[in-house]
């Protein structure tokens, strides 16, 4: 089974990330109880099999959230500065796009 990688960030990034690991444990609050009920409903006999696809369909739904709320979170926090290039007053004529062929 593949681990995950520890990853050591500055305090800043890491009150980033204790703050949507809280938001993904709000959001994830569905999948997780319908994860504990499928584990707790089903005979040990059926615990594998079945089980597993229908407990990483919701781990892929939990996942999916998580990234979700990131990008959410991202587009609300730019820091970029505005771009300094000049807007187009009209997009440039398609006529004269090469050498005459005729």
């Amino acid at each position: 089974m593949a681990r995950t990688k520890l990853v050591r960030l500055s305090a800043e990034k890491e009150a980033e990330a204790q703050a949507l690991a809280a938001r993904i444990r709000e959001l994830a609050d569905e999948e997780l109880l319908a994860m504990a009920r499928l584990l707790v409903g089903k005979p040990e006999q059926e615990t594998f099999g079945e089980t597993e696809f229908e407990l990483r369909d919701l781990v892929l739904k939990v996942g999916a959230k998580a990234l979700e709320e990131h990008l959410r979170l991202k587009k609300t926090a730019t820091t970029a500065a505005a771009s300094t290039a000049r807007a187009v007053s009209k997009p440039p004529s398609s006529k004269a796009t090469g050498p005459n062929r005729s």
